[in-house]
């Protein structure tokens, strides 16, 4: 049995027998990991806080033959996020980020954009407090690197640029935009501010768009905007609705 030592954001845990958890987390090294942590229940355990959703840890972990769940040995703690769970909307956000990547990524394929995109979103949400920013770049750059989002300077049809005050017009089963002249049945409208604010998202990263104050700060509807669409596709993607996103407040 191979011993295993990596960093990790913890994705989810169930509880498993009358002491036990089983847990789903994504490693730097491996991608997605799904093990038994033996005993983690009990009071004394020496998993301690270290399983919370989303604490970014440094595990040890044994690979038992022909199985597929790992057996989780210790766990050290990097960061925790458990207070940010504290507050509603961040906590809603944080459950998403959970959720969406457990979802989209299959197991044991590393994926180390994944895992920076996830750990610069909650870091986000824990740093500013502020949520609607962090959902929308995370639920965007999640759609860039599953291979999904088309191609947003341009209608995919007849291949002029939008207008800078027109909308365009998406479809979460199509990786295309359109121009108002060009739009399919079906299509939903995206604003051009949306559309705006994806395109910075695409050339900034996160921690400076959500500086505060911000030089050229989003709007918080715009971006709740972008995310809506984006987790459109995300749902088409892995067929079957996000739980997660049921607990969102209406829009800003």
């Amino acid at each position: 049995m191979p011993l295993h030592e990596s960093e990790a954001i913890v994705l989810q845990r169930y509880n498993l027998g009358e002491a036990d958890r089983l847990v789903s987390f994504l490693s730097r090294t491996m991608g997605r990991v799904r093990g038994v942590a033996a005993g983690s229940r009990k009071t004394k355990s020496r998993f301690g806080s270290t399983l919370e959703k989303l604490s970014h840890i440094r595990i040890w972990f044994f690979e038992r033959e022909a199985r597929d769940l790992v057996r989780i040995s210790q766990c050290e703690m990097i960061e925790s996020f458990l207070d940010v769970f504290h507050d509603y909307p961040s906590s809603v956000a944080l459950a998403l980020f959970s959720e969406i990547t457990e979802a989209v990524l299959p197991e044991r394929e590393a994926s180390d954009a994944n895992f920076r995109l996830l750990l610069l979103a909650a870091q986000t949400v824990k740093r500013t407090g502020k949520t609607e920013v962090p959902l929308a770049y995370f639920a965007l750059w999640t759609v860039k690197l599953g291979g999904w989002l088309p191609a947003l300077d341009r209608c995919a049809f007849c291949g002029k640029a939008p207008a800078d005050d027109a909308a365009a017009y998406f479809s979460p089963s199509a990786s295309a935009i359109a121009c108002a002249k060009c739009r399919k049945p079906g299509m939903r409208a995206i604003s051009p501010a949306a559309l705006s604010v994806a395109r910075r998202m695409l050339g900034e990263r996160l921690d400076r768009l959500s500086q505060d104050p911000a030089p050229e700060p989003l709007s918080d509807r715009a971006a709740r905007e972008l995310t809506d669409a984006m987790l459109d596709v995300i749902e088409h993607q892995i067929d079957r609705k996000l739980k997660s996103r049921e607990l969102l407040e209406s829009p800003v």
